[in-house]
C-alpha cells in the first residue's frame, strides 16, 4: 500500500501535464501505470533544467531504466533552458495536480523554492539531484556529486601543471544573474584547488585579483557566465580574450562550455600552452579530454543520481524508509573521479580509455 507524505493536504487535481511533460510506464507497459494495479503504482515525476544538454539527457535515460526496473510511472518534464524557473515551477504544479508520490528536480535557481515547499506541503516527497537548492533544507535530499571536490580536483591537477609558471585564469561560469550551488562550488572549489584564497564560498568573482596560487603567482583575467552551453561558452572566452589575451588556464563550469571556449581559442590562434579544464565527465568530454581539447575533467553520475532517486521515492513510498545524508555533507554524494591522460603527482585519477567505460554511470 502506499504511503502519502503527510506534510500536508493532499493536493486537489487542477491542472494538466505541461507541454513540456511526458509520461513513461515502467516495466515496458504502453498505457500510464507501471506494474501492478492503479492504487499501488508509484508516480515521479524528474524535472531537469533542459532536455537538450547531454548530461540532463542521460539523467532521463537512468530514470526510465530504473521506473522500467522498478515499476513506477515515471513523468519527465524540463525548462526549456537553464535558468528557466518558470518552466520547472509550472512541472511541478502539474506534479502535485496528478497526485504524484514524489519529485526529483534540477533546481534552475531560488525562483523554484516556493514550489517545492508547496508540493513538500502537498505530502509530495522531493529529492534534488546534481544541483543542491539553497538553502538545502529546501528539499528533503539531494543526490548529487560533490561539486566543491570536484572543482578542487580540477584545480589541483592544473597547479600542478603549470609548474610554477604564473597563471592568467579564465573562469567561465553558468551564470551571472543568479546565484546556483552548483555553480559557486565549482568555481570555488577549482580556485581553492589552485591554492587561491577565496572570500565567500557561495559567491562568485569576490576572491583577489592578483596574488599567489600554490606554485607561483596568478592573475584572474575574467569571470565570464556561459549558461553552461557551447555557443556561451565560445563567446564567454571571445569576451576574456579581448580582456586579456595573455590568458594560459580556462576553467569552465561544464564541457558544452569548455568545447565553446576552445573553438574561441582555436579562432585566435591561441590553443598552444593553454589548460582547459573542465567537470561533468560525460562521453562526448571524455572524448575531448583523449582529443587533448580537454587536459582535465572532473567526473560525475547522473545515471546514478536518477536510478537512486526513483529507488528512493519508490521505498519511502512503500516503505516509509527514507534515504539519508553522506556522513559529513548535507546531501547522498553520488562520486566524483578526475579524468585526464597526463596524471599529476597527488592528484589521484583515471585514464580517458578508463573513464569511457563508465561515462555517466
Amino acid at each position: 500500500m502506499i504511503q502519502r507524505f503527510g506534510r500536508g493536504p493532499t493536493a486537489l487535481l487542477v491542472a494538466a501535464a505541461a507541454a513540456t511533460s511526458m509520461v513513461v510506464s515502467g516495466c515496458g507497459g504502453s498505457g500510464d501505470e507501471g506494474s501492478g494495479d492503479g492504487d499501488s503504482t508509484v508516480a515521479v515525476s524528474l524535472i531537469t533544467k533542459n532536455s537538450t544538454n547531454p548530461f540532463f539527457v542521460t539523467m532521463q535515460q537512468g530514470a526510465k531504466k530504473a521506473a522500467d526496473a522498478e515499476g513506477v510511472k515515471l513523468t519527465l518534464a524540463a525548462g526549456k533552458e537553464d535558468g528557466d524557473e518558470a518552466g520547472q515551477v509550472q512541472a511541478i504544479e502539474d506534479a502535485i495536480a496528478r497526485g504524484d508520490e514524489g519529485i526529483l528536480i534540477t533546481p534552475n535557481g531560488p525562483g523554484v523554492n516556493p514550489a517545492i515547499k508547496k508540493a513538500r506541503d502537498a505530502g509530495l516527497y522531493v529529492i534534488a539531484l546534481d544541483t543542491p537548492p539553497d538553502p538545502a533544507d529546501t528539499v528533503d535530499i539531494t543526490f548529487a556529486t560533490d561539486n566543491f571536490k570536484a572543482g578542487e580536483l580540477v584545480g589541483k591537477w592544473t597547479a600542478t601543471q603549470l609548474a610554477g609558471k604564473p597563471a592568467t585564469i579564465a573562469l567561465l561560469d553558468l551564470f551571472n544573474d543568479k546565484v546556483v550551488s552548483v555553480d559557486y562550488n565549482r568555481d570555488q572549489g577549482f580556485l581553492t584547488g589552485m591554492g587561491i584564497d577565496t572570500a565567500d564560498k557561495k559567491k562568485n568573482g569576490d576572491e583577489a585579483k592578483t596574488g599567489n596560487y600554490s606554485g607561483g603567482t596568478y592573475t584572474i583575467a575574467c569571470n565570464e557566465p556561459t549558461q553552461g552551453a557551447e555557443d556561451g561558452g565560445r563567446t564567454a572566452m571571445e569576451n576574456c580574450l579581448t580582456r586579456n589575451p595573455d590568458i594560459n588556464v580556462v576553467y569552465t563550469i561544464n564541457e558544452p562550455a569548455a568545447v565553446g571556449a576552445y573553438k574561441a581559442l582555436q579562432a585566435a590562434g591561441k590553443t598552444q600552452g593553454i589548460l582547459v579544464v573542465s567537470i561533468d565527465g560525460g562521453c562526448d568530454g571524455v572524448r575531448q579530454v583523449k582529443d587533448g581539447v580537454i587536459g582535465a575533467t572532473s567526473q560525475q553520475y547522473p545515471l546514478k543520481m536518477a536510478e537512486l532517486g526513483v529507488q528512493a521515492i519508490k521505498k519511502i513510498a512503500n516503505d516509509g524508509e527514507k534515504p539519508q545524508v553522506t556522513g559529513g555533507l548535507d546531501f547522498f554524494d553520488t562520486g566524483v573521479t578526475l579524468v585526464t591522460d597526463k596524471p599529476a603527482t597527488g592528484v589521484e585519477s583515471i585514464t580517458s580509455a578508463d573513464a569511457t567505460g563508465r561515462c555517466w554511470g
